[in-house]
């Protein structure tokens, strides 16, 4: 039977994720499990806003600018997210925020950190269609060296 020691929920601060993170707190507690929350800050420009906010040229300095901004704003994000776990609870929770391409870090971040259970939600932010299973999910699944519990809301 599978006693996980440490547990990641990767977020991207959707309603799904709150579920996860909700199911993945109770797991964590009832084994007395570390909680690993992450977040992965996309570097792609987005919108004509971001485009337009890094510079016409989208100069280098712009787009550095333009990647602080974006880790600070999920920093306080993560804050607001990881107190939604609940007080009264005693729970060991490693909150963290990197930049990259979502699937290569939460399986990088598995694998360097010795993870045993993944929980994710089984649809993000895009909430595209309620039958379809996220492509981050999909491709964690698939990558993944350890058990993945996908969540629904």
């Amino acid at each position: 039977m599978l006693k996980p020691t440490k547990i990641l929920v990767p977020t991207d601060f959707s309603g799904y994720s709150d579920i996860a993170l909700r199911q993945a707190a109770d797991i964590a507690q009832e084994y007395g499990a570390e909680l690993h929350v992450l977040h992965v800050v996309e570097m792609r420009i987005h919108t004509m806003y971001e485009y337009e906010f890094a510079g016409k040229e989208a100069s280098p300095e712009g787009i550095r600018e333009l990647e602080n901004r974006r880790i600070r704003v999920a920093e306080g994000k993560m804050i607001e997210f990881t107190e939604k776990i609940g007080h009264g609870r005693q729970l060991k929770v490693f909150p963290r925020v990197v930049k990259g391409d979502p699937v290569t870090e939460i399986l990088k971040y598995q694998k360097d950190r010795g993870i045993d259970l993944i929980v994710i939600s089984s649809l993000g932010h895009t909430g595209l269609a309620e039958y379809f299973t996220g492509s981050v999910a999909r491709n964690v699944l698939k990558g993944a060296t350890c058990p993945v519990l996908l969540t629904k809301g």
